[in-house]
């Protein structure tokens, strides 16, 4: 896969199907690379008529390793966070939206259908308020506003997003641990068999590495955001929300949210999902982004 140079950092990135036609931007979320996005929910993607884009954000997979960063301390964040003080990261969810914008001057698109996931819904919703001109559409899956009066993720679901492995320079541990959160957060109702789980788990290892150190800057940048209320009242771009029923790591509520302060959105909240992209309804979800696309 190329990589290309965007603000100082050089940024991993895939593309499928016909150049000449509109663009979906995919950007993933905390500490999972371009191939969070499972290849059938491209070709799906790609068959309603989109030129498809995927990236690595930094700090995760093949993208730059920022190790010229500090280290957060992320208790601390969330501390000054909870006492309205400022909290320094070593960068922000806005900087991860000026990567993408980046990414679509490089390959010279002018615009694109921006879709994020989880973290990349919170850039996506960045994307879309700060750069209105870029923006065809937006699609937020499983995100948020951030706003502080929003209910927490469930204590398990949290707790296994921080589970480390046993031995972090053994690939097998690593692998093992990977598959632990999934299990944690994925969807009850459309669950993936383990072998599936620690396939996926596996190739991530072996493509990107473990790399905790970046994981943890990007959470600091999310700790460290301000609410995205006001700036969603902003946005004009014809938007989609998808949010799992089931999510125990971002609550349903905060889809909710989102949508409620979106100016044109459609909100679809899809019993059987939780913090995860089940194969089931991979389909159901590319034919909204369709939809909303076909709004603009």
């Amino acid at each position: 896969m190329p990589n290309i140079n965007v603000n100082d950092i050089s940024i991993e990135y895939e593309t499928h199907g016909n150049p000449d036609n509109p663009t979906v931007m995919l950007i993933m979320g905390l500490g999972t690379q371009l191939t969070g996005w499972p290849p059938a929910f491209c070709d799906s993607l790609v068959e309603h008529g989109y030129h498809v884009l995927r990236f690595d954000n930094r700090d995760i997979g093949l993208s730059s390793r920022l190790d010229h960063q500090r280290m957060p301390n992320i208790p601390r964040l969330v501390i000054l966070k909870m006492l309205k003080m400022p909290a320094p990261a070593p960068y922000t969810l806005d900087d991860m939206a000026e990567d993408a914008i980046g990414l679509l001057d490089a390959l010279d698109i002018q615009q694109a259908h921006i879709v994020g996931a989880s973290m990349g819904g919170m850039i996506a919703q960045l994307v879309a308020a700060h750069y209105p001109e870029r923006t065809l559409s937006l699609t937020s899956i499983m995100s948020t506003t951030g706003h502080r009066s929003l209910p927490r993720a469930d204590r398990d679901a949290t707790k296994a997003l921080l589970l480390k492995p046993d031995d972090p320079n053994d690939p097998a541990s690593i692998i093992e641990r990977n598959v632990r959160v999934r299990k944690a957060l994925q969807s009850r109702t459309h669950p993936k068999d383990d072998d599936e789980i620690r396939q996926t788990a596996a190739d991530a290892v072996n493509r990107g590495g473990y790399y905790p150190e970046g994981v943890a800057r990007q959470l600091a940048a999310i700790i460290v955001a301000k609410d995205r209320r006001k700036l969603l009242r902003t946005v004009e771009a014809p938007s989609l929300v998808i949010h799992g029923e089931e999510d125990t790591l971002v609550k349903v509520e905060c889809g909710v949210d989102t949508a409620k302060h979106l100016n044109d959105s459609e909100l679809r909240i899809l019993p059987g999902m939780a913090h995860d992209l089940p194969t089931p309804l991979l389909q159901e979800i590319a034919d909204g982004i369709h939809s909303v696309a076909q709004r603009a």
